[in-house]
């Protein structure tokens, strides 16, 4: 189905110049010389870059409907994540490239949001936030209060946070995935 500009909405996914893109942020703009235009913030699907670029008002283009599907994190082989579909019980194999920086994130059996457009799986999204376990971080001493500074801590899938210094080894902690912050001990 096609779209014209006049019909951009911020997280639509368009087809441009062979791939697809999420719509981030869009400006329309009618100088008082010239022709109407539309200014886009776009990200690529596959490799997640984002580019800036305009298009002439009434400009059509080819919208991708992109679909959310629930899906339980398996486990990862060393060279594949295995996710299952909670609704059908289909397992598939995606490659680590695929999963990226989310792997940080995941825990075997976690719930997460596959993303897929045309029949194809596109992207992962963790839950917004995670409960894990500090693995190694330096110890806290007596004194070190919630005004402190902070430390790095490494969670049990291995991503590295800042937490307050009086986080210690062995306690679990709520992060939110989207930047990566501590929010609060669990």
């Amino acid at each position: 189905m096609a779209v014209t500009t006049s019909n951009f909405k911020n997280g639509m996914c368009i087809m441009y110049d062979g791939k697809m893109w999420i719509i981030v942020e869009f400006q329309h703009v009618k100088p008082g010389k010239g022709g109407a235009f539309v200014r886009t913030k776009l990200k690529e699907l596959k490799t997640g870059r984002v580019v800036d670029i305009t298009f002439r008002a009434g400009e059509k283009m080819d919208d991708v409907r992109v679909e959310t599907k629930r899906m339980q994190y398996l486990y990862n082989d060393g060279s594949a994540f295995h996710f299952m579909d909670t609704a059908s019980y289909e397992q598939i194999e995606l490659g680590e490239d695929f999963v990226g920086d989310t792997a940080k994130w995941l825990k075997e059996n976690d719930e997460v949001e596959m993303m897929v457009a045309d029949g194809d799986y596109i992207g992962v999204e963790p839950p917004m936030f995670v409960e894990l376990e500090i693995t190694e971080t330096d110890p806290g001493f007596k004194g070190d209060t919630v005004q402190g500074g902070t430390k790095p801590a490494t969670l049990e899938t291995g991503a590295v946070v800042q937490v307050p210094m009086f986080i210690n080894t062995g306690e679990r902690v709520k992060i939110d995935t989207r930047d990566g912050r501590y929010v609060t001990r669990v």
